[in-house]
C-alpha cells in the first residue's frame, strides 16, 4: 500500500479537528480538464474506465493540478449494473441509456449478482494502482445508491420527474422493495469490494432522492439505506452520503450509520447545525459561482469556510459536480483559497 502523506481529510470525516479545511471537488476529475478532454480524442469513455493505466491517471490528475485532498475514482454511478443483467449505453448530450428497463417483478427477477473481482476487475485493479503505487492522498470510492439506480433502471434514462419510478412505487411496493433488495446486495458487495482493493473512504450517491417527500422516503427508502450502511461500517471506513435538492431530509440521513452528510447549496452549514446535525458536513458551494468573477468565488468561499470551521469537522466540497465549463485554474486557486483561509481561522 502506498503510503498516504496527508490524512486531513480522513480526520475530518472521523469528526475530528484538523489544521485546515479538507477538500475535493465531485466531478473534479474529466470532462473540465483539457487533458481528459484530448484523451477522449482517442479513446472513448468505455476504454478509458476499462483501462486500469489510463483510469488511474484521469483520477489522480486533479490531486496532481489542484492540490485536493482527496482523489475520487474516476467511474460512472452505471458502471456495476452491467454485471447484473442491465443493459446500459452511456449516450453522449443524454446520459445513461437503458435498453431493458424494469416493467414488471418478472424483470427484476431476471437480475443477476455481482462478483466484483470478475465481473468489474478493471474497477478494482484501477483502485490498487492508485492505492498501491501512486496516490498519497486518500482514494473516496463510491457508488449510486438503490433510488438514484433505480430510477435510471425504470425511466430508462434520465428524468426530470421520476413518474414511472414513483407510479412503480405506489402501485406495486412489493416489487419496489424486490427491486431495492437487488440494488442494495449489489451496492454492498461492489463497496466491500472497493474498500479491499485500497478505497478509504465511500461515498454513495443518491442524487435524485430528494424528488421524494420525507414520509416515503422513510417508507420506501429508509431501510434499504439502513441496512446498506450498516453492512458496510463493517468495513471501518468512513461513510459519505450525498443528494441533491434533499435538505427536507437531512434528519433522516442523520439517523443512518453514517458518518458524514454531504450538503447541496440549497442549505448552509449553519442551518444545518442550527437544526441539530452535528455529524460531520460536506460541502457546498454552488457549482454556477465558479463561473463568476474571483472576488465573488472568494466571499462566498470564505462564508462557508468560517460556518465549517465553527465546528470540528466540515470538508469543503461543491453542492453538485463540476460543471465542463469550469476552468481549472479556478479549482486550484480556490483550493489554495481553502487551505490557506482555513488555517487562520
Amino acid at each position: 500500500m502506498n503510503k498516504i502523506e496527508n490524512d486531513t481529510i480522513l480526520k475530518a470525516f472521523r469528526g475530528e479537528k484538523t489544521d485546515h479545511t479538507p477538500v475535493w471537488f465531485m466531478r473534479q476529475a474529466g470532462r473540465s480538464q483539457p487533458e481528459y478532454r484530448k484523451l477522449k480524442e482517442k479513446y472513448s469513455l468505455f476504454e478509458i474506465t476499462h483501462d486500469p493505466e489510463l483510469c488511474a491517471y484521469v483520477t489522480r490528475l486533479p490531486v496532481e493540478q489542484y492540490g485536493v485532498d482527496a482523489a475520487i475514482l474516476y467511474k460512472d454511478i452505471m458502471s456495476p449494473l452491467p454485471a447484473i443483467g442491465v443493459d446500459v449505453e452511456i449516450k453522449k448530450g443524454i446520459g445513461p441509456v437503458i435498453h431493458n428497463p424494469i416493467r414488471s417483478k418478472a424483470d427484476i427477477e431476471k437480475l443477476g449478482t455481482i462478483d466484483p473481482e470478475d465481473d468489474v476487475p478493471y474497477v478494482m485493479d484501477t483502485i490498487r494502482l492508485l492505492t498501491k503505487e501512486q496516490l498519497t492522498v486518500p482514494l473516496i470510492g463510491f457508488s449510486g445508491a438503490p433510488f438514484t439506480l433505480a430510477s435510471y433502471m425504470i425511466e430508462g434514462g434520465p428524468s426530470k420527474n421520476y413518474n414511472k419510478t414513483k407510479s412503480l412505487m405506489y402501485r406495486e411496493p412489493m416489487t419496489w422493495f424486490a427491486l431495492m433488495d437487488k440494488l442494495a446486495d449489489m451496492v454492498i458487495a461492489y463497496v466491500k469490494a472497493q474498500v479491499a482493493a485500497g478505497a478509504s473512504a465511500i461515498q454513495i450517491f443518491d442524487s435524485w432522492v430528494g424528488s421524494l417527500n420525507v414520509e416515503d422516503y422513510r417508507t420506501f427508502i429508509k431501510p434499504v439505506m439502513q441496512r446498506i450502511f450498516s453492512e458496510l461500517k463493517e468495513e471501518g471506513v468512513p461513510l459519505i452520503t450525498f443528494g441533491v435538492g434533499a435538505r427536507h431530509l437531512i434528519h433522516e440521513w442523520d439517523d443512518l450509520p453514517v458518518d458524514v452528510l454531504g450538503l447541496d447549496w440549497r442549505m448552509s452549514i449553519t442551518e444545518a447545525r442550527n437544526e441539530g446535525i452535528t455529524k460531520p458536513l460536506q460541502g457546498n458551494l454552488d457549482p454556477s459561482l465558479l463561473l463568476a468573477d474571483w472576488d465573488t468565488i472568494e466571499e462566498r468561499a470564505k462564508k462557508i469556510i468560517d460556518e465549517g470551521r465553527q465546528h470540528p469537522a466540515h470538508i469543503f466540497n461543491l453542492g453538485h459536480g463540476v460543471t465542463p465549463d469550469i476552468k481549472p485554474e479556478t479549482l486550484k486557486r480556490l483550493t489554495q483559497l481553502i487551505h490557506d483561509y482555513s488555517k487562520k481561522s
